[in-house]
């Protein structure tokens, strides 16, 4: 298993700081099944309806997490964290495409639970893996196809350097129907219980095992 460390000052900023880490093994990726699909064009739709008279801002999670953006020193109206980025986005009628089963499955559960998720090839990183603040010297090249400067950011890092973030991931680690082994960040709310961390942590494993087989291995960070 993937060691994987949280840095100190994180906990200096935000205290009850807790991250979700799962590890897959030996699991299957493809194009998503037609019930996935379904289930996430209507949780799309579900989303716009919810969001109709009220900003994405509105939401308790979401502002949960942009003042922890913003404690780090970001500007939580410029630099949006995954999930409001994709609650946006399905807001504004934008729909968000399928890439492979374990993506559209993490964009899935990012709806629903209002946080960043990010989903990893372990074959593409070397441990151990520390979740630290960035500087104006770390950056890569992210899923947007842009080079992306990591600077007061929580960045993911492994010994090739930095490779993921709750705003975009890196290209480097992205994962494709090759990927046998992978890995689950999921950055909670801090003010939610370690009982129901654990509970959440639990239900997102089991519905990424029910679609791509293998087994896994769970753990909550917290100070």
């Amino acid at each position: 298993m993937v060691n994987i460390i949280v840095s100190p000052s994180i906990y200096a900023s935000c205290p009850q700081f807790k991250l979700g880490v799962i590890q897959y093994q030996q699991i299957i990726i493809g194009n998503s099944p037609q019930m996935l699909r379904g289930r996430f064009q209507l949780y799309q739709e579900n989303v716009k309806f919810d969001f109709l008279d009220q900003s994405v801002t509105a939401d308790p999670t979401i502002q949960e997490w942009r003042s922890i953006v913003k404690g780090f020193g970001v500007d939580p109206a410029r630099y949006r964290h995954s999930a409001e980025a994709l609650l946006r986005r399905v807001k504004n009628g934008q729909p968000i495409q399928s890439v492979n089963s374990a993506v559209d499955v993490t964009n899935l559960l990012s709806l629903q639970y209002k946080i960043p998720f990010g989903i990893y090839d372990l074959a593409r990183l070397t441990g151990p893996i520390e979740l630290k603040i960035g500087s104006l010297d770390d950056d890569y090249e992210a899923l947007n196809g842009r080079t992306y400067n990591l600077n007061n950011k929580l960045m993911l890092n492994d010994q090739s350097g930095p490779f993921g973030s709750p705003f975009v991931d890196s290209t480097r680690s992205s994962v494709t129907e090759h990927t046998k082994q992978a890995l689950h960040i999921v950055y909670i709310q801090p003010s939610l219980a370690q009982t129901e961390a654990k509970r959440l942590l639990s239900a997102v494993a089991n519905m990424f095992v029910s679609l791509h087989g293998g087994d896994c291995h769970i753990q909550l960070i917290a100070d």
